[in-house]
C-alpha cells in the first residue's frame, strides 16, 4: 500500500474540531484584520521541517526505501540550512544511524514526536508573518487526512506541536486544506487548486467567495487563481504543488503532461490555458515556463500508476534548490536547464527520489519552511503524545 492507494480507515479525529484562536469569522469581528502575509517560499528560512515516518502499515515493503529517501533529502537540504526531522520515539534509533550515514548530519536535527505519516507540506503549519515585520504567526488549516483518506489521529497534532515548540503563536483556520494546496508569491497572489479546497470532503457547504474570503484574510491575498480538478486523481485530490509553482514577480513554473497518462494532458493542458489568461495581485499577465514531465523513468517503481513523475515538486532552501531526477536523461537535463534559468543564483541540487514518488508525492511535499524570524527553538517537541528529547 502506498501514498494514493492506501485504503480508507478514518480515525476518530476525521470531523475536524475547532478550538482556540480561529481565523475566518466575520472580517469586522476581528481587530487584527490582515496584518499577516504568507511570504514566499523563496524568501530565507530559520530551517526547514521534515517528518520520518516509521509507518509499515503504510509504506510496506517500500518503507526502508523511503526512509532512506527522506534522509537524503534532509542532507541535500542541510547544506543550506538546518533542518529539524520530526521522529516517532520508536524510530529514533533507526532515524540516527541512517543520518550518520549521511553528510551535512550535524545540521539534521531529530526531534522526537508523534506523527502517523511523513508529510510536513501538509501536516505541519504554515508560517504567515506581520506585514513590515519579522513577527510569524503559524496556522493550522486542520488537516483531515487529504478528506479521510488515510488515518491521521496523530498527524492531525502536529501543526500545533511545530508551532508549540518554535513558541510561534498558533491560529485555527476555519477551513480544512493541506499546504501542498497553496502556492503564493509572497505579494499577495496565490495559486490554489479547486479539486482539493472547495472539495466536499474537506470543505462541505462553504461557497467559492466565502473559502476567498477566509483564505484572503489568512494568507494576505489580494487575488487567487484557481485551477481545476483532478478531484480523485490521487490521494490530495490534485495539490497545487506538483502542477504550478511562483518563480518570481510575475512568472510561473507549471508541469505538461504530453503523453495523457490517466487524462493528465487535458488537465495540465487546461491549467496552462488558464494561467494565461490571469494576472496576479500586482495587475502583471503571467509569463509560464512549461516543464514537461519525463517519458522514460528509469525505475521499475514507475511502472505504478501511483508513480508521481515530474518536476514541479522542488524545493527552495537558503541559497539552493532541491529537485528530483528520475533516469530520464533528457528530461531530467531539461528540468534542470530550465530551474537553473528561473533561479540563476541558486545551487541546483537534483536527486533520485524512487521509493517517496512511488508515494505519490515527492520532495516539496515532504518538507515545510520556517521563514526567517526572531522565533527560536527550543530542545524537545511536545506533541499530543510526548516522546522526550531531541538529537
Amino acid at each position: 500500500m502506498n501514498r494514493r492507494t492506501f485504503a480508507m480507515t478514518l480515525a476518530a479525529a476525521a470531523a475536524s474540531a475547532y478550538c482556540g484562536s480561529a481565523i475566518g469569522e466575520p472580517v469586522a469581528a476581528r481587530s487584527e484584520g490582515s496584518g499577516y502575509r504568507m511570504p514566499d517560499e523563496g524568501e530565507p528560512h530559520v530551517r526547514t521541517w521534515m517528518g520520518f515516518t516509521s509507518s509499515r502499515s503504510i509504506w510496506g515493503a517500500e518503507l526502508d526505501a523511503v526512509q532512506a529517501d527522506l534522509m537524503r533529502i534532509a542532507s541535500a537540504i542541510a547544506q543550506f540550512e538546518p533542518v529539524s526531522m520530526l521522529v516517532n520515539g520508536s524510530a529514533m534509533a533507526h532515524a540516527e544511524r541512517l543520518r550518520a550515514a549521511v553528510t551535512h548530519a550535524s545540521r539534521i536535527q531529530l526531534v522526537s514526536a508523534s506523527l502517523d505519516d511523513l508529510w510536513l507540506r501538509d501536516t505541519g503549519p504554515v508560517f504567515v508573518r506581520r506585514i513590515g515585520q519579522r513577527a510569524l504567526r503559524a496556522l493550522d488549516f486542520n488537516f483531515n487526512g487529504w478528506g479521510g483518506k488515510q488515518s491521521h489521529a496523530r498527524d492531525a497534532t502536529v501543526a500545533a506541536a511545530i508551532a508549540a515548540q518554535v513558541d510561534i503563536p498558533l491560529e485555527t483556520v476555519r477551513l480544512v486544506l493541506e499546504g501542498g494546496a497553496l502556492e503564493v508569491d509572497g505579494e499577495g497572489s496565490a495559486i490554489i487548486k479547486e479539486s482539493c479546497v472547495l472539495n466536499a470532503n474537506r470543505n462541505p457547504g462553504k461557497a467559492k467567495s466565502e473559502v476567498e474570503q477566509v483564505l484572503k484574510q489568512a494568507l494576505g491575498l489580494g487575488r487567487i487563481i484557481w485551477l481545476p480538478g483532478p478531484a480523485g486523481g490521487d490521494i490530495t485530490d490534485g495539490h497545487t504543488d506538483f502542477y504550478a509553482r511562483f518563480a518570481g514577480p510575475g512568472r510561473v513554473v507549471v508541469s505538461h503532461d504530453a503523453h495523457d497518462d490517466q487524462g493528465e494532458r487535458d488537465i495540465t493542458q487546461r491549467h496552462i490555458d488558464v494561467l494565461r489568461k490571469s494576472r496576479d495581485a500586482m495587475g502583471r499577465a503571467l509569463a509560464l515556463t512549461v516543464i514537461p514531465v519525463p517519458r522514460n523513468p528509469a525505475s521499475p517503481r514507475a511502472d505504478s500508476d501511483d508513480f508521481a513523475a515530474g518536476y514541479i515538486n522542488y524545493y527552495l532552501c537558503n541559497g539552493g534548490l532541491v529537485m528530483p531526477s528520475f533516469g530520464d536523461t533528457a528530461a531530467d537535463r531539461r528540468a534542470r536547464v530550465a530551474l537553473q534559468a528561473l533561479y540563476p543564483a541558486r545551487k541546483l541540487v537534483q536527486l533520485r527520489i524512487d521509493a517517496l514518488a512511488a508515494g505519490g508525492g515527492g520532495i516539496h511535499c515532504a518538507t515545510q519552511q520556517q521563514p526567517a524570524s526572531r522565533a527560536r527553538v527550543r530542545a524537545g517537541i511536545t506533541p499530543a503524545a510526548r516522546h522526550p528529547g531531541t538529537t
